[in-house]
């Protein structure tokens, strides 16, 4: 297990491994012997390899959904809808603002000047970005545009969702941890009933 070692303890400190954030790992991960390995070290710890619908992001869960488990899923479970609404306002307002036909994906690239110039000229997505900025999971208290977005973006960043591969240029890539929140959105909406409204837009988006 030694040439696991590195990517086990990314694993179980909760990281998500996509081909943008690393290509060779999310390779190594592909591999069915190397689940299998991996599978069977994490067996006595309860957890185990899992991805999400797509195979485009591998995350642990846990194998067994005993008593311990259950908790452990509730309080994270918890968190999560804290920060989906304004997790997907966000997904909604880039894919109108940049006119994008579909929802956001491992490897799409936004550029951050882009997204402020159209959202400049639009008081509508204006407005509801100046809320989506006030919202506790961002928590700006800037009134200027420019610096709104990019607390969003920085934040998004250091929660895993976006990758900024040059520090010095104003663009991101999407992880896959945005196709793992899709997926947990659509199985809240369905099995939880999430409270998303029926717009044209959010049946697009999920």
């Amino acid at each position: 297990m030694l040439q696991h070692g590195p990517l086990l303890e990314r694993l179980l400190a909760g990281d998500f491994i996509c081909q943008v954030t690393d290509e060779d790992a999310f390779r190594h991960l592909s591999n069915e012997q190397t689940q299998q390995d991996i599978n069977h070290y994490l067996r006595p710890l309860n957890r185990r390899l899992v991805s999400n619908d797509d195979n485009t992001v591998f995350f642990l869960g846990y194998f067994d959904l005993n008593k311990a488990a259950r908790e452990q899923l509730s309080s994270q479970f918890s968190l999560t809808v804290q920060s989906l609404l304004p997790l997907l306002e966000w997904l909604q307002l880039v894919q109108e603002t940049l006119g994008r036909d579909s929802a956001l994906t491992a490897g799409d690239t936004i550029k951050l000047q882009e997204f402020v110039l159209r959202t400049e000229d639009n008081q509508s997505l204006r407005h509801r970005l100046n809320q989506l900025a006030s919202d506790r999971f961002f928590n700006s208290q800037s009134e200027q545009l420019d610096n709104q977005v990019k607390l969003i973006f920085r934040r998004l960043k250091e929660h895993g969702y976006l990758l900024q591969p040059h520090h010095d240029r104003q663009y991101y890539v999407v992880t896959g941890k945005i196709d793992y929140l899709i997926d947990v959105i659509r199985f809240i909406r369905d099995e939880e009933h999430l409270p998303v409204d029926d717009t044209p837009s959010q049946e697009a988006l999920l």
